[in-house]
């Protein structure tokens, strides 16, 4: 039997969760309120293990990561590195006037206020239990960029091994404990929102958030290969025809990692040489996640007007620029670029666990279109990085 992927079992949760929401206290109030309160406390533990490994994940990831952007050839490095960043910046500034632009008409005209506030009060976890974190999230990227930079500097072999082991432990934990019991936590997160009677608004934004943010991909696509196309002296749509089976492949499996042999053929049928396409394509998929950054700012907006919390451009640009460094930090599974960015969505955003997990829920909704974005935007960067370095030999 074919395993069910993880939007299916996000979505499964979703439905599970409405539809017992308002079932149960037609059945039995006091089950009812014992239920919730069950996933409550599960929520609780939930979220207070992923905030304690939070930090875990960023020095394990961005470490490692700006290590390794240390070694390479040189000037092709440093190009890449900054077209990647700027492409991904850009996103997201283009996401957050979007979003700031259409989604406060649609969100507030079905409701505002806090997702806890309406209807019952939201159910109370049976106990309450501390995991502190070994640090904060700020100190934890601090030390990861210091760590980092130091390995690259001395070109460190022995702590880059202890970093490398580290990374593949905590994606272990992420890919085998927080992956699968995400679901359940969104089910824990519906079930109490629906027993408060807030559902139908999430949903709705739901939907509409899902809608710009896909047209907001198309967009920042069509931007980076009118670049591409311009400074090529080809077709933008034609080169983004020839990416086509790159996205596609990306949808398919939600992973830039595995979709690296498909988009490295692709660019180079696009037009990037060998010696560009072979180094830019693989360091890419870690480090340009512009599709994913438009999904983050986009959802983050979305969940703080839902909640009538402020949203300011001077706020948010630091979060952009931010947001754009932890992306090194991605884990490569589905959900990773969602997962290394919640420490800054509570630190610089102020996000708590509920909407934490709507967060998630919205990002996980749409991830493979995301990674699609990510993908087929390398092929544009390394049109663009070969030009330029062509130029300059």
């Amino acid at each position: 039997m074919k395993k069910i992927g993880l939007i299916w079992r996000i979505l499964i949760a979703i439905a599970l969760a409405v539809g017992l929401g308002m079932l149960l206290p037609k059945i039995h109030e006091g089950f009812s309120e014992w239920f919730v309160s069950l996933f409550a406390t599960f929520n609780m533990i939930f979220g207070g293990f992923l905030n304690f490994v939070v930090p875990l994940i960023i020095i394990a990831f961005i470490a490692p990561g700006i290590a390794k952007l240390g070694k390479g050839s040189g000037k092709l490095l440093g190009m890449a590195t900054v077209f990647a960043y700027a492409s991904t910046i850009v996103a997201g500034i283009i996401a957050f006037f979007a979003a700031t632009t259409f989604l406060p008409n649609f969100i507030h005209a079905v409701g505002s206020g806090s997702v806890e506030n309406a209807g019952r009060p939201a159910a109370e976890a049976f106990f309450e239990i501390e995991m502190t974190p070994v640090m904060g999230v700020m100190s934890a990227l601090l030390l990861a960029f210091i760590l980092g930079i130091g390995m690259a500097s001395i070109s460190s072999k022995t702590m880059l091994s202890f970093f490398d082991e580290l990374n593949t432990l905590i994606e272990k934990v992420i890919s085998y404990i927080i992956i699968p019991l995400l679901p359940v936590h969104i089910f824990g997160i519906f079930l109490n929102m629906t027993f408060s009677g807030e559902v139908a608004k999430v949903l709705s934004v739901f939907s509409i958030v899902f809608v710009m943010i896909i047209i907001l991909h198309l967009l920042m696509l069509t931007i980076q290969y009118t670049i591409a196309g311009s400074v090529s002296k080809r077709n933008p749509f034609v080169l983004m025809k020839t990416m086509a089976p790159a996205y596609m492949t990306a949808i398919g499996t939600q992973s830039s990692a595995a979709t690296i042999p498909v988009t490295l053929r692709q660019a180079k049928k696009a037009g990037a040489s060998e010696r560009v396409a072979d180094f830019t394509v693989p360091l890419f998929a870690t480090i340009h996640l512009s599709g994913s950054t438009i999904t983050l700012v986009s959802c983050s907006i979305g969940v703080l007007l839902m909640n009538d919390m402020p949203v300011s451009f001077v706020s948010y640009l630091p979060f952009i620029f931010m947001l754009g460094v932890t992306m090194i930090a991605a884990p490569g599974v589905p959900g990773g670029a969602v997962m290394a960015a919640v420490g800054l969505l509570a630190t610089m955003l102020g996000f708590d666990e509920s909407m934490v997990a709507l967060m998630i829920a919205l990002y996980m909704a749409q991830d493979s279109f995301g990674t699609a974005t990510n993908v087929t935007g390398d092929g544009a960067l390394s049109i663009i990085v070969d030009r330029f370095t062509k130029k300059e030999a």
